[in-house]
């Protein structure tokens, strides 16, 4: 019995340390701003934030840019400098850069 006791303890404290360790995987950020500048050295953007849906989020936000990120449009990173976008990251990587348009 105190056996079968020690099993139960072991077998739900390895469920709860599962649970905390996932807990926020796969939350996607979306931040929508000014892009300010872009290194391309180190592949990583800084935007004036005006709209997030992360509440830890500051005003100036730095995100990287990796292999798998994918720019919408025809536009290069360096075009976009000073005009509005929209990313979507996770983890402060980069899954998708969404230029904005102003409507005519």
């Amino acid at each position: 019995m105190k056996t079968l006791m020690i099993a139960v303890v072991i077998a739900a404290m390895a469920l709860f340390s599962v649970g905390t360790v996932q807990a926020g995987c796969g939350k996607k950020v979306a931040t929508v701003g000014k892009l300010k500048s872009y290194d391309k050295a180190t592949k990583k953007i800084t935007i004036e934030v005006t709209h997030t849906n992360d509440a830890k989020a500051k005003k100036i936000v730095t995100l990287s840019v990796t292999p798998s990120t994918k720019t919408m449009g025809t536009k290069k990173l360096e075009e976009l400098i000073g005009s509005g976008l929209s990313v979507v990251s996770e983890h402060g990587k980069i899954d998708f850069i969404i230029p904005v348009t102003k409507k005519s």
